[in-house]
C-alpha cells in the first residue's frame, strides 16, 4: 500500500492474551449466555462494580461478565451482507459512565489504516463508531467515532438521519492494535447525554465498523440503506438502572489577546496610514444541565477569531449571497431550530439564519458613514439557548442574543443595539413517525436618528409545520404555514417594499407600492409528498407559495417573495454492486414557478428540468454528470430589471461533470466542469475547478484547488438612469465579459490528535469588461433582439467603461490548535486580508493582478485564545 499509510502492529508477545480474549468472545460466559441471543437487535448492559481502565485492553473483569454482542452485517457496498472480518462488542455502565468495548478482528493487522489528524477531521482510516439514542425516541442520537490511533470524532444526529458535526462532547477512548486486529474502548459520561428521568433506561444503539483498505462498512444491528432514517434503525441496549440525574455544569472561561492592523483615515474617510492596536478581552461559555434532558448554553462576549474566513465573492446578482455558519456556539445544536421554507441546490434555509446575529453593520455601506476604522462585525454582548427533549417527545429550543450598537464616522449608528429571540417546539407522535412543530422569531432594534429611516424597528415571524410517515414508513407527507410582520418608519418600510426580495415598484406585477405604510405582513405555505424508502425508486413533489409581503430576513433568510413554485424529483437508487459500479444514483428533476398573480404563462418565472447521475466505481473513484434546460417555453424574469418590467428569457442549456479520485491514496485528484449556454447563443459560461489533495505522510496533507470561470453575459443588468427632461427611467443592460480566478489552498500538519496546525488561503481576482450598452425596448418579446435597443446616456460624460471592474481579495487563516487537557484548548491564530480594486479595470492578467494583490497593504491580526474547561 502507499507509504503514507501508518501501519501499526503489536509484538507477538501479545498473542497469547489476545487468543484467550478471542476464545471468550467466541464462546460467551454462562452469565452472557442467559441473555438474549447476541445476533438479535437487543442487548443488555451490565453494571460495573469496578470501572474498567480505559486502555484499549480487554482484561478488565467487567468485560468478562458483559454480554457479547456479535452478528455485525455489512451495509456498504452490499446491504445486509456477511461481515468480512468478525467484530464483537460489549456494553457496561456505572452511575457516571457508559462503557463500550469493540474488538475488530483483522487477519492482517499490519494493513490496518490509521491516519493522523486533529479531532473531528475524517480521514480514510479504519473506524469504529458508537451511536447512542439516549432519549430512545428513534429520532435523535449521539455519535462517537475513533480510528485505530485514537483520533476522535463526534456528532449529534437529529431528524432521524441529519448530522450536526459541530457538537463536541467531553469523553474518553483508548485504542490498541495487536496481532488479532484492533480494540476501541469508550468511556462516555452520562452528563454528556440527555435522557428522561426514570429508574430504568433503554438506549437505542448502533455500532459500526469501517475497513478502509476494502472500503467496506459493517454495523450491529444491520443498517439498511433502502430504508429511510438512521436512528429509527438502532438496536436496543437495556438493563441500565439507577443512573439518576447527572450533575451537568461545564464552564469554559477564555481570554483573548489580539494585535491587529488599524488604519487611520482623514475626514473624507481616505486611509492616511496604518498602525497597530492591542486588545485584551475575556468571556466565557457555560453549559448547565437544567434537568437530565434540558441543557442551557450561554456565552458572554464570545470570540470566534479562530473561525475560518468566508470565501471571497463578487456578487453582481440581485440577491444576497448565502454564507454557511461557522461559529461554534451557533452551529452546535442548530438542528432543533430548523424551520426550512426554501431549498435550492441542496441548501435549505428558512425562519432562522444565525449569521444575522453579529452580522456586518448594515449601514456601513452608506456613503460617508464609515471609514477604515469602522467595525466589520457587530459585537455580540451575550447569547443563551435552552435545548432538549422532554419525556413526552417534545423537543424544545429557545435562543436569545443581544448585540451592541456600532458606530461609524461622526458617531453615526451603522448597526443599532438589537435583541434576537427564537423559540422552537416539536412534538413527536406515533413513536416519532409523525410530528408537529411551531416556531416563533422576534427582532427588536433600538433605533435612533441615524438608523430609523433605514432599518426596521421590529420583525416577527411564526409558523407551524408537520410531518407524517405512512405505508410502512416508505412515504412521508410534510408541510408548513408561516406568517410575518415587520414594522418601522415609512421610509424603512418603503425600502423593504423596494428591496430585491419584494420589488413592489415593478410596473407590471399587480402589487401596489405604498410609501405611507409603516408595517408589512405576509404568509407562506408548503405541502410536499415524498417516497423515502422501499425499492429502488425515491422521489418527491412539493408546492410552495410566498406572498409578496413575506419578510424573514431580519433573523431568517429568503431571496425572493411573491412567488409560488412546484418542483418534482425522482431518483433511481442502485445500491448493490454490479458491472462497473459499487453504487449508482440517477436523478430526474423538474421545476416551474409563477408570480402570485396566477398560473398563466405570462406569469411564469421559471420552467426547466435536468437529469444527473452519480456513480461510485469499483476502484472507489466517483463520477458525476448532469444535463438540463432552463427557461423552457414562455418564461419571464421579474427581477432582472431590478424593479423594472419583467423580461422574457430565452431557453438556456447547461451541463456539468465531475470526477473524484480515491481518497485513500496519497494523491487524490478531482475535476469539476460546468457549462451553460443561453440568450439565443450570445451568453455562455465555462467553469473549470481542478482539485488535488496530496498526503505526504500520515501527519501532513495539502490541498490545492484553482477555480477558473470565463463568462460572457450578453444581458447583464447594469444600471437605472433617470432622464428628468423626458420623465423616463432607462433600465440598462450590457454585454459583460468576465474572468474570475480563485485559488483555494489548505495545509494540515498534525503533531498528535490534540495538537495540529492548519493553514487556509484564498487569493481571488474577478475582472469584467462591459460593451454594447442597451436598454429595455420590448421586454416581453419572444424575439431576443427586440427586447433591447441601443442606449446612449443623456449625460455625455457618462462612459460605459466606468462600470468595468478588477476586484481582488485575499483571505488567509493560520491556526495552531492545542487541546492541552480534556475540553481545554489553546489557539494561536494569524489572519490576513488584502483588497485591491483600483487598477486595470476591465482586463485580466494573472501575473499582473496577483502581483498587485500581494503588493497591497495587508490587514494582519494575531490572536491568542486560551480556554479552560472544568465541571464542578
Amino acid at each position: 500500500m502507499m507509504r503514507d499509510i501508518l501501519l501499526i502492529s503489536l509484538p507477538l508477545a501479545a498473542a497469547p492474551l489476545a487468543a484467550q480474549q478471542l476464545a471468550s468472545a467466541a464462546v460467551p460466559t454462562a452469565a452472557a449466555a442467559a441473555l438474549p441471543p447476541s445476533s438479535a437487535s437487543r442487548a443488555n448492559a451490565v453494571r460495573a462494580i469496578t470501572p474498567p481502565v480505559i486502555d484499549g485492553r480487554e482484561g478488565d473483569p467487567i468485560w468478562e461478565r458483559a454480554q457479547v454482542i456479535q452478528g455485525f452485517r455489512m451495509f456498504e457496498p452490499v446491504e445486509d451482507g456477511p461481515e468480512r472480518f468478525h467484530s464483537v462488542a460489549r456494553v457496561a455502565y456505572d452511575e457516571k459512565y457508559l462503557y463500550v468495548l469493540v474488538r475488530a478482528f483483522d487477519p492482517h493487522p499490519d494493513s490496518i489504516v490509521a491516519l493522523l489528524s486533529r479531532r473531528d477531521v475524517r480521514t480514510p482510516s479504519d473506524q469504529i463508531k458508537v451511536m447512542i439514542d439516549s432519549y430512545h425516541d428513534r429520532r435523535t442520537g449521539y455519535e462517537f467515532a475513533v480510528n485505530p490511533i485514537g483520533v476522535k470524532r463526534d456528532y449529534y444526529t437529529f431528524n432521524d438521519g441529519e448530522e450536526d458535526e459541530s457538537w463536541d462532547g467531553v469523553w474518553d477512548v483508548a485504542t490498541r492494535v495487536d496481532s488479532l486486529g484492533w480494540v476501541a474502548e469508550f468511556r462516555i459520561p452520562f452528563n454528556q447525554l440527555r435522557f428522561p428521568e426514570r429508574e430504568t433506561h433503554t438506549f437505542g444503539i448502533m455500532l459500526t465498523r469501517e475497513i478502509a483498505r476494502t472500503n467496506e462498512r459493517m454495523s450491529w444491528p444491520v443498517y439498511r440503506r433502502s430504508r429511510a432514517g438512521i436512528a429509527s434503525q438502532f438496536g436496543d441496549v437495556g438493563g441500565i438502572t439507577g443512573i439518576g440525574k447527572p450533575r451537568r455544569l461545564e464552564i469554559t472561561p477564555y481570554v483573548v489577546a489580539t494585535n491587529a492592523t488599524r488604519a487611520s483615515a482623514d475626514v473624507a474617510g481616505e486611509v492616511t496610514g496604518y498602525g497597530r492596536s492591542q486588545r485584551l478581552t475575556g468571556g466565557a461559555d457555560i453549559k448547565y444541565g437544567v434537568s437530565s434532558n434540558l441543557t442551557l448554553d450561554a456565552t458572554v462576549n464570545p470570540d470566534f477569531g479562530q473561525v475560518e474566513a468566508d470565501p471571497a465573492v463578487l456578487n453582481l446578482g440581485a440577491f444576497e449571497t448565502f454564507f454557511d455558519e461557522r461559529r461554534p456556539f451557533f452551529i452546535e445544536g442548530t438542528g432543533i431550530f430548523r424551520f426550512d421554507v426554501n431549498c435550492n441546490d441542496g441548501r435549505c434555509n428558512g425562519l432562522f439564519y444565525s449569521r444575522r446575529i453579529g452580522r456586518s453593520p448594515q449601514l456601513s455601506d452608506l456613503d460617508g458613514w464609515s471609514d477604515a476604522s469602522t467595525p466589520t462585525a457587530t459585537t455580540i454582548l451575550s447569547a443563551a439557548k435552552l435545548t432538549g427533549r422532554l419525556s413526552n417527545g417534545l423537543s424544545v429550543g429557545v435562543l436569545d442574543a443581544l448585540t451592541a450598537r456600532e458606530s461609524g464616522v461622526g458617531g453615526r449608528t451603522v448597526e443599532p443595539r438589537t435583541n434576537y429571540f427564537v423559540a422552537r417546539l416539536q412534538q413527536d407522535l406515533r413513536n416519532g413517525r409523525s410530528g408537529v412543530g411551531v416556531m416563533f422569531t422576534a427582532v427588536d432594534r433600538s433605533l435612533d436618528q441615524w438608523s430609523a429611516d433605514y432599518l426596521r424597528r421590529a420583525a416577527y415571524a411564526g409558523g407551524v409545520d408537520f410531518r407524517h410517515r405512512f405505508l410502512g414508513e416508505r412515504y412521508e407527507l410534510t408541510g408548513f404555514l408561516a406568517g410575518t410582520r415587520v414594522a418601522g418608519s415609512a421610509k424603512a418600510i418603503a425600502a423593504t417594499q423596494e428591496s430585491s426580495v419584494h420589488y413592489y415598484q415593478r410596473p407590471d406585477d399587480g402589487v401596489r407600492f405604498d410609501s405611507t405604510r409603516t408595517s408589512l405582513g405576509g404568509d407562506a405555505e408548503q405541502i410536499g409528498l415524498s417516497k423515502i424508502g422501499g425499492g429502488i425508486v425515491r422521489g418527491s413533489t412539493s408546492f410552495t407559495r410566498f406572498s409578496p409581503g413575506f419578510e424573514i430576513n431580519d433573523v431568517g433568510f429568503l431571496s425572493q417573495a411573491g412567488r409560488q413554485s412546484w418542483s418534482n424529483w425522482v431518483q433511481l437508487q442502485f445500491n448493490t454492486p454490479r458491472g462497473f459500479y459499487r453504487s449508482l444514483r440517477v436523478n430526474f428533476n423538474e421545476w416551474q414557478s409563477w408570480t402570485t398573480q396566477g398560473f398563466r404563462a405570462a406569469h411564469r418565472t421559471t420552467f426547466g428540468g435536468n437529469v444527473n447521475a452519480h456513480a461510485e466505481f469499483k476502484n472507489s473513484w466517483w463520477g458525476h454528470i448532469g444535463v438540463g434546460v432552463d427557461n423552457a417555453g414562455a418564461v419571464y424574469c421579474d427581477f432582472c430589471a431590478r424593479g423594472g418590467p419583467a423580461v422574457r428569457l430565452s431557453p438556456a442549456l447547461f451541463a456539468w461533470a465531475g470526477i473524484e479520485g480515491d481518497t485513500r491514496r496519497a494523491l487524490a485528484p478531482q475535476l469539476w466542469v460546468n457549462y451553460n449556454h443561453g440568450d439565443a447563443g450570445r451568453s455562455r459560461m465555462i467553469e473549470v475547478n481542478p482539485l488535488l489533495t496530496y498526503r505526504a505522510s500520515s501527519r501532513f496533507d495539502v490541498t490545492l484547488g484553482p477555480d477558473l470561470t470565463r463568462e460572457t453575459s450578453d444581458a447583464q443588468y447594469l444600471d437605472q438612469l433617470e432622464d428628468p427632461g423626458a420623465g423616463i427611467t432607462h433600465f440598462t443592460f450590457a454585454r459583460l465579459d468576465r474572468t474570475t480566478l480563485g485559488v483555494t489552498s489548505r495545509a494540515n500538519f498534525t503533531f498528535s490528535p490534540n495538537l495540529s496546525l492548519q493553514l487556509y488561503a484564498q487569493p481571488y481576482v474577478s475582472t469584467g469588461h462591459y460593451s454594447d450598452w442597451r436598454e429595455l425596448d420590448e421586454p416581453r418579446s419572444a424575439s431576443y433582439d427586440r427586447r433591447y435597443r441601443s442606449f446612449t446616456p443623456a449625460d455625455t460624460s457618462l462612459r460605459l467603461s466606468s462600470y468595468d471592474f478588477n476586484a481582488k481579495q485575499f483571505h488567509s487563516t493560520t491556526v495552531l490548535r492545542w487541546e492541552y487537557r480534556r475540553g481545554s484548548t489553546l489557539f494561536f491564530v494569524w489572519t490576513q486580508g488584502r483588497e485591491q480594486d483600483d487598477r486595470n479595470p476591465g482586463s485580466f492578467g494573472f501575473r499582473r493582478d496577483y502581483g498587485d494583490l500581494f503588493r497591497s497593504h495587508p490587514d494582519n491580526t494575531f490572536l491568542i485564545k486560551a480556554s479552560y474547561w472544568f465541571s464542578p
